[in-house]
Protein backbone atom coordinates (compact mmCIF):
# COMPACT_ATOMS: atom_id res chain seq x y z
CA UNK A 1 0.00 0.00 0.00
CA UNK A 2 2.79 2.19 0.66
CA UNK A 3 4.52 1.37 -2.37
CA UNK A 4 1.23 2.50 -4.42
CA UNK A 5 1.06 5.88 -2.05
CA UNK A 6 4.72 7.21 -2.55
CA UNK A 7 4.09 6.14 -6.87
CA UNK A 8 0.61 8.37 -6.74
CA UNK A 9 3.24 10.95 -4.73
CA UNK A 10 5.76 10.98 -7.71
CA UNK A 11 3.53 10.71 -10.24
CA UNK A 12 1.42 13.48 -8.52
CA UNK A 13 4.57 15.82 -8.39
CA UNK A 14 5.91 14.78 -11.68
CA UNK A 15 2.59 16.02 -13.13
CA UNK A 16 2.70 19.55 -11.41
CA UNK A 17 6.11 20.08 -12.42
CA UNK A 18 5.34 19.50 -16.04
CA UNK A 19 2.32 21.74 -15.65
CA UNK A 20 4.78 24.06 -14.34
CA UNK A 21 6.82 24.31 -17.00
CA UNK A 22 4.07 24.11 -20.03
CA UNK A 23 2.77 27.32 -18.20
CA UNK A 24 6.02 29.23 -18.22
CA UNK A 25 6.99 27.91 -21.70
CA UNK A 26 3.57 28.98 -22.96
CA UNK A 27 3.23 32.45 -21.10
CA UNK A 28 6.86 32.95 -22.10
CA UNK A 29 5.24 32.43 -26.01
CA UNK A 30 2.04 34.16 -25.53
CA UNK A 31 2.79 37.29 -23.34
CA UNK A 32 1.55 38.48 -19.66
CA UNK A 33 -1.70 39.09 -21.28
CA UNK A 34 -2.91 36.49 -23.12
CA UNK A 35 -6.80 37.98 -23.14
CA UNK A 36 -5.63 41.38 -24.38
CA UNK A 37 -3.27 39.66 -26.80
CA UNK A 38 -6.45 37.59 -28.66
CA UNK A 39 -8.69 40.41 -28.72
CA UNK A 40 -5.95 42.28 -30.83
CA UNK A 41 -5.68 39.42 -33.22
CA UNK A 42 -8.91 38.99 -33.22
CA UNK A 43 -9.61 43.35 -33.75
CA UNK A 44 -7.26 42.63 -37.00
CA UNK A 45 -8.85 39.93 -39.00
CA UNK A 46 -12.37 41.71 -37.37
CA UNK A 47 -11.49 45.13 -39.04
CA UNK A 48 -9.94 43.68 -42.51
CA UNK A 49 -13.39 41.58 -42.79
CA UNK A 50 -15.71 44.28 -41.99
CA UNK A 51 -14.33 47.21 -43.47
CA UNK A 52 -13.91 44.69 -46.71
CA UNK A 53 -17.20 44.53 -46.52
CA UNK A 54 -19.17 47.68 -46.10
CA UNK A 55 -16.10 48.38 -48.75
CA UNK A 56 -17.59 45.78 -50.82
CA UNK A 57 -21.65 46.91 -50.71
CA UNK A 58 -22.29 49.52 -53.43
CA UNK A 59 -23.51 53.19 -52.15
CA UNK A 60 -26.83 52.77 -53.61
CA UNK A 61 -26.92 49.39 -51.32
CA UNK A 62 -26.82 51.11 -48.20
CA UNK A 63 -30.43 51.63 -47.54
CA UNK A 64 -30.73 47.81 -48.55
CA UNK A 65 -32.37 45.97 -45.70
CA UNK A 66 -33.67 42.33 -45.90
CA UNK A 67 -37.01 42.95 -43.75
CA UNK A 68 -38.44 46.12 -42.64
CA UNK A 69 -37.77 44.89 -38.85
CA UNK A 70 -34.08 44.96 -39.52
CA UNK A 71 -31.62 47.60 -40.08
CA UNK A 72 -30.12 48.89 -42.95
CA UNK A 73 -26.87 48.14 -44.38
CA UNK A 74 -25.80 52.09 -43.50
CA UNK A 75 -27.13 51.76 -40.29
CA UNK A 76 -25.15 48.29 -39.90
CA UNK A 77 -21.82 50.98 -40.27
CA UNK A 78 -23.42 53.05 -38.47
CA UNK A 79 -23.83 51.06 -35.18
CA UNK A 80 -20.70 48.92 -35.54
CA UNK A 81 -19.38 52.54 -35.59
CA UNK A 82 -20.78 53.57 -32.61
CA UNK A 83 -20.43 50.32 -30.64
CA UNK A 84 -17.14 50.11 -31.48
CA UNK A 85 -16.07 54.07 -29.97
CA UNK A 86 -18.53 52.76 -27.36
CA UNK A 87 -16.81 49.91 -25.98
CA UNK A 88 -13.18 50.79 -26.86
CA UNK A 89 -13.40 54.10 -24.57
CA UNK A 90 -14.40 52.38 -21.50
CA UNK A 91 -11.32 49.73 -22.22
CA UNK A 92 -9.55 53.26 -21.67
CA UNK A 93 -11.58 54.96 -19.48
CA UNK A 94 -11.64 58.16 -21.61
CA UNK A 95 -14.70 59.80 -23.07
CA UNK A 96 -15.58 58.29 -26.72
CA UNK A 97 -14.77 60.46 -29.66
CA UNK A 98 -17.31 62.56 -30.84
CA UNK A 99 -18.87 61.45 -34.15
CA UNK A 100 -22.31 62.60 -36.06
CA UNK A 101 -23.29 59.79 -37.95
CA UNK A 102 -26.53 58.61 -39.52
CA UNK A 103 -27.29 55.68 -41.65
CA UNK A 104 -28.22 57.98 -44.21
CA UNK A 105 -24.76 59.41 -44.76
CA UNK A 106 -23.01 59.12 -47.79
CA UNK A 107 -21.16 55.49 -48.41
CA UNK A 108 -17.54 57.24 -48.09
CA UNK A 109 -18.46 59.06 -44.51
CA UNK A 110 -19.65 56.04 -43.34
CA UNK A 111 -16.01 54.03 -44.03
CA UNK A 112 -14.21 57.03 -43.19
CA UNK A 113 -16.59 56.90 -39.67
CA UNK A 114 -15.70 53.03 -39.40
CA UNK A 115 -12.13 52.92 -40.10
CA UNK A 116 -11.90 56.02 -37.52
CA UNK A 117 -13.51 53.70 -34.85
CA UNK A 118 -11.38 50.93 -35.55
CA UNK A 119 -7.69 52.95 -35.13
CA UNK A 120 -9.49 53.80 -31.69
CA UNK A 121 -9.75 50.49 -30.86
CA UNK A 122 -6.57 49.63 -32.04
CA UNK A 123 -4.99 52.41 -29.75
CA UNK A 124 -7.32 51.14 -26.67
CA UNK A 125 -6.39 47.64 -27.04
CA UNK A 126 -2.64 48.37 -27.27
CA UNK A 127 -2.67 50.27 -23.94
CA UNK A 128 -5.02 47.44 -22.32
CA UNK A 129 -3.51 44.98 -20.25
CA UNK A 130 -5.19 41.82 -18.73
CA UNK A 131 -4.79 43.10 -15.29
CA UNK A 132 -7.09 45.85 -15.58
CA UNK A 133 -9.52 43.90 -16.98
CA UNK A 134 -11.36 43.63 -13.80
CA UNK A 135 -12.02 47.99 -13.27
CA UNK A 136 -15.48 48.85 -13.13
CA UNK A 137 -17.26 50.42 -16.16
CA UNK A 138 -20.52 51.46 -17.16
CA UNK A 139 -21.92 49.61 -20.73
CA UNK A 140 -24.73 50.23 -22.89
CA UNK A 141 -27.98 51.79 -20.93
CA UNK A 142 -26.09 52.33 -17.76
CA UNK A 143 -25.61 48.56 -16.90
CA UNK A 144 -22.52 48.45 -14.46
CA UNK A 145 -19.71 45.86 -15.64
CA UNK A 146 -16.13 45.64 -16.08
CA UNK A 147 -13.20 46.09 -18.53
CA UNK A 148 -13.52 42.43 -19.45
CA UNK A 149 -17.42 42.94 -20.29
CA UNK A 150 -16.54 45.74 -22.15
CA UNK A 151 -14.00 43.67 -24.19
CA UNK A 152 -15.92 40.18 -24.82
CA UNK A 153 -18.82 43.00 -26.01
CA UNK A 154 -16.80 44.24 -28.18
CA UNK A 155 -15.42 40.82 -29.87
CA UNK A 156 -18.59 39.44 -29.77
CA UNK A 157 -19.83 42.34 -31.86
CA UNK A 158 -17.70 41.92 -34.38
CA UNK A 159 -18.57 38.35 -35.15
CA UNK A 160 -21.48 39.13 -34.82
CA UNK A 161 -21.97 42.27 -37.42
CA UNK A 162 -19.71 40.67 -39.86
CA UNK A 163 -21.98 37.88 -40.21
CA UNK A 164 -24.50 40.03 -40.54
CA UNK A 165 -22.86 41.95 -43.27
CA UNK A 166 -22.15 39.30 -44.80
CA UNK A 167 -25.53 37.92 -45.28
CA UNK A 168 -26.38 41.53 -46.52
CA UNK A 169 -23.62 40.65 -49.32
CA UNK A 170 -24.96 37.21 -50.17
CA UNK A 171 -28.19 38.59 -50.71
CA UNK A 172 -27.57 41.44 -53.11
CA UNK A 173 -25.65 38.61 -55.54
CA UNK A 174 -21.66 39.47 -53.89
CA UNK A 175 -19.00 37.18 -51.74
CA UNK A 176 -18.27 38.76 -48.61
CA UNK A 177 -14.79 38.93 -47.89
CA UNK A 178 -14.51 35.47 -46.21
CA UNK A 179 -15.75 33.51 -48.82
CA UNK A 180 -13.66 34.91 -51.44
CA UNK A 181 -10.90 33.65 -49.38
CA UNK A 182 -11.87 30.37 -48.94
CA UNK A 183 -13.26 29.87 -53.00
CA UNK A 184 -9.61 31.46 -53.72
CA UNK A 185 -7.85 28.79 -51.90
CA UNK A 186 -9.86 26.25 -53.49
CA UNK A 187 -8.89 26.97 -56.83
CA UNK A 188 -5.41 27.02 -55.32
Amino acid sequence: MKKVQCLALVLLAGTAMLAQMGQSSSSSNSGSNPVTETARNMLERQEKNFTAAAEEMPADKYAYKPTEQQMSFGKLVAHITTSNNFLCSKLTSQTAPPQQISETDPKDKLLTELKSSFDYCHTALNNLQDSQLGQPVTLFGGRQGNKAAALIGLTNDWADHYSQAAIYLRLNGMLPPTAKKTQTAAKE
